[in-house]
């Protein structure tokens, strides 16, 4: 077996290129389009996405082209978090 030893900051650096090429994010994107808010509330209907949005249950802003609908996906997560249900502990 071959053992390579490289500096930390190498290291990073090898890290950070091998994420750009994959054009992979550390950090997901805040604002998401429809069917990734969508996808996170695992709901089919725009109708109920609307509703959500209507209700002032997640935010959304309508940046340059009024056509394009972003969702913030933090308060898409933060109304997840607040219908999770505490497990029951049992005797």
């Amino acid at each position: 077996m071959n053992i390579i030893t490289i500096e930390e900051e190498a290291f990073f650096k090898l890290i950070e290129t091998t994420l750009q090429k994959l054009n992979i994010n550390a950090v997901p994107d805040r604002w998401i389009n429809q069917e990734e808010a969508m996808r996170l509330l695992n709901i089919k209907s725009k109708t109920t996405l609307q509703k959500l949005r209507d209700e002032g249950k997640v935010r959304f802003s309508q940046p340059i082209s009024q056509k394009t609908i972003l969702y913030d996906r933090n308060s898409i997560l933060e109304l997840i978090e607040k219908h999770a249900k505490k497990p029951f502990h049992g005797r």
